[in-house]
């Protein structure tokens, strides 16, 4: 069980962003989200949209770092990924 973090490397809203994501649970990956103070509204469906500021903290506390690669890999893997199909439209 472990929580994963890409790099930001997302633009938007004038920042990157990073996605953090568990490869076993979504209970997991809330507990480290809250543990964390990240806010609900950061979570989209099977990840957390993450701005760059709190890229380091997040390892700090435990977010293991890969690359965008390896984790969309390991998110599929693990059942809990969303495909863009199923996804309703996201304002942003």
């Amino acid at each position: 069980m472990t929580v994963l973090v890409d790099p930001p490397m997302w633009p938007r809203h004038d920042r990157l962003w990073a996605h953090l994501v568990s490869d076993s649970s979504l209970a997991e990956l809330h507990a480290f989200a809250e543990r964390a103070g990240l806010p609900e509204r950061s979570f989209d469906l099977d990840h957390y949209d993450i701005p760059d500021a709190r890229y380091d903290e997040l390892v700090g506390l435990g977010a293991v770092p890969v690359s965008a690669g390896d984790l969309i890999r390991r998110l599929r893997a693990s059942g809990l990924r969303i495909p863009a199909r199923d996804r309703e439209p996201h304002p942003h």
